[in-house]
């Protein structure tokens, strides 16, 4: 997915040890995307530009499509990075310049790697479902793979975790005894909890990450803080595990990973590490060169 921003600012992230436990909780701001999605940005956030190599979450629905065209996004470019499709409900039929083509569903992983330049676009397929609701999450590239060859991975089954209470669905990362299958380039987790009501349990972390929560639905309270919908709970590092509460049935995206060293500059949808990086891959999209 893109950022669509008319005047995007370049944005200065990473190069930041992680703080102890925090509870900071981020509300987003409505971003309009494509012809008629509005999305919450919650990350870059005032205060909180990354959490581990996570560098941008955007938070949809659900919205009720069923008369609307749904997502509309055009073909744009990435750089330096890797994008992560999580979709609760509805589909997005994701193309790109390696000549993929793939519908991907609910609780399935979408994940494409940019690494020097790939271009791609998103759309509701015709006829969609109703509703549609997902996040679209960024992972910044460390350094020494942020060069490498585009590619992009479809798991429709990504592992499960269960527990009283708790379906965990490993997005990227290892999670308790399951790892994902989906590629990654630095020490980061991803997991789709989906809880239900009543469902009081403490999920074991990894205290050199630093976390977040991002709420998708329901009333689910993380370490004592309700997080409604739409907003996201940073906890910082320093964590042997984080009690959870559904006061409903719910679900939450945990995001977590070691705090990215790296200082790196984001500005639209590329990632470099200096501004020559970036105006060199807006001259060579614009120019419709053979890089994307």
């Amino acid at each position: 997915m893109s950022n669509l921003d008319l005047k995007p600012a370049p944005t200065s992230c990473g190069g930041e040890a992680g703080s102890g436990p925090v509870k900071d909780l981020l509300t987003g701001r409505l971003v309009p995307l494509g012809e008629s999605t509005v999305v919450r940005r919650l990350l870059p956030n005032l205060g909180r530009r990354m959490v581990g190599a996570w560098c941008f979450v955007d938070h949809y629905g659900p919205d009720d499509i069923a008369e609307a065209p749904g997502m509309q996004v055009p073909p744009h470019p990435h750089m330096g990075l890797q994008t992560v499709s999580w979709l609760h409900q509805g589909e997005v039929l994701h193309r790109d310049s390696l000549g993929s083509l793939q519908t991907v569903r609910p609780r399935e992983l979408g994940l494409m790697t940019s690494g020097r330049a790939i271009s791609h676009s998103e759309e509701s397929p015709r006829p969609h479902a109703r509703y549609l609701h997902g996040a679209q999450l960024w992972v910044a590239l460390p350094a020494a793979h942020r060069h490498i060859a585009p590619a992009f991975e479809h798991h429709p089954e990504p592992p499960v975790v269960t527990a009283r209470g708790l379906r965990a669905t490993v997005i990227l990362g290892t999670l308790d005894t399951a790892t994902s299958p989906g590629t990654t380039h630095s020490p980061l987790v991803g997991a789709d909890l989906a809880l239900t009501e009543g469902a009081e349990l403490r999920l074991p972390l990894v205290p050199e990450f630093e976390y977040a929560v991002l709420a998708m639905s329901g009333r689910v309270d993380a370490d004592g803080v309700p997080v409604e919908p739409g907003s996201m709970l940073y906890l910082g590092c320093g964590r042997p595990q984080l009690p959870l509460l559904a006061r409903s049935d719910g679900a939450v995206l945990l995001l977590g990973g070691e705090p990215f060293e790296e200082k790196i500059l984001m500005w639209w949808n590329f990632i470099g590490r200096t501004t020559e990086d970036i105006a060199q891959a807006r001259e060579a999209w614009q120019a419709a060169t053979d890089r994307f």
